[in-house]
Protein backbone atom coordinates (compact mmCIF):
# COMPACT_ATOMS: atom_id res chain seq x y z
CA UNK A 1 0.00 0.00 0.00
CA UNK A 2 1.35 3.39 -1.02
CA UNK A 3 1.22 5.93 1.82
CA UNK A 4 1.77 9.38 0.36
CA UNK A 5 2.19 11.04 3.75
CA UNK A 6 4.92 8.60 4.82
CA UNK A 7 6.67 9.05 1.50
CA UNK A 8 6.54 12.83 1.81
CA UNK A 9 7.81 12.64 5.39
CA UNK A 10 10.76 10.53 4.29
CA UNK A 11 11.56 12.96 1.50
CA UNK A 12 11.23 15.84 3.96
CA UNK A 13 13.69 14.22 6.35
CA UNK A 14 16.27 14.20 3.55
CA UNK A 15 16.15 18.00 3.32
CA UNK A 16 18.67 20.28 5.00
CA UNK A 17 17.54 21.56 8.43
CA UNK A 18 16.77 25.04 7.05
CA UNK A 19 14.68 23.54 4.26
CA UNK A 20 12.80 21.31 6.73
CA UNK A 21 12.08 24.32 8.89
CA UNK A 22 10.74 26.23 5.90
CA UNK A 23 8.59 23.25 4.91
CA UNK A 24 7.15 23.00 8.41
CA UNK A 25 6.34 26.73 8.38
CA UNK A 26 4.57 26.42 5.03
CA UNK A 27 2.54 23.41 6.19
CA UNK A 28 1.55 25.03 9.49
CA UNK A 29 0.57 28.24 7.75
CA UNK A 30 -1.63 26.25 5.36
CA UNK A 31 -3.61 24.90 8.32
CA UNK A 32 -4.52 28.45 9.36
CA UNK A 33 -5.38 29.88 5.92
CA UNK A 34 -9.17 29.54 6.29
CA UNK A 35 -9.06 31.17 9.72
CA UNK A 36 -6.86 34.00 8.44
CA UNK A 37 -9.25 34.60 5.53
CA UNK A 38 -12.21 34.75 7.93
CA UNK A 39 -10.42 37.21 10.21
CA UNK A 40 -9.41 39.42 7.29
CA UNK A 41 -12.99 39.41 5.98
CA UNK A 42 -14.33 40.32 9.42
CA UNK A 43 -11.82 43.17 9.74
CA UNK A 44 -12.82 44.42 6.28
CA UNK A 45 -16.44 44.61 7.38
CA UNK A 46 -15.47 46.31 10.64
CA UNK A 47 -13.39 48.90 8.79
CA UNK A 48 -16.32 49.66 6.47
CA UNK A 49 -18.67 49.96 9.46
CA UNK A 50 -16.35 52.34 11.31
CA UNK A 51 -15.75 54.50 8.23
CA UNK A 52 -19.49 54.74 7.62
CA UNK A 53 -20.03 55.82 11.24
CA UNK A 54 -17.32 58.45 10.86
CA UNK A 55 -18.73 59.69 7.54
CA UNK A 56 -22.19 60.03 9.15
CA UNK A 57 -20.67 62.03 12.01
CA UNK A 58 -21.61 59.40 14.59
CA UNK A 59 -18.11 59.08 15.99
CA UNK A 60 -15.10 61.30 16.54
CA UNK A 61 -11.53 60.68 15.52
CA UNK A 62 -8.55 60.88 17.86
CA UNK A 63 -5.27 62.36 16.68
CA UNK A 64 -2.57 59.70 16.24
CA UNK A 65 -0.10 61.65 18.40
CA UNK A 66 -2.62 61.58 21.25
CA UNK A 67 -3.19 57.84 20.84
CA UNK A 68 0.55 57.08 20.83
CA UNK A 69 1.19 59.33 23.84
CA UNK A 70 -1.51 57.54 25.81
CA UNK A 71 -0.13 54.14 24.74
CA UNK A 72 3.36 55.16 25.90
CA UNK A 73 2.02 56.31 29.26
CA UNK A 74 0.15 53.00 29.73
CA UNK A 75 3.23 50.98 28.77
CA UNK A 76 5.35 52.59 31.48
Amino acid sequence: MHDQVTELAQRGKALLPEERSRLVDILLESLHEPVIAEVEAAWGLEIERRLAEYDRGETNSIDADEVFAKARSIAR
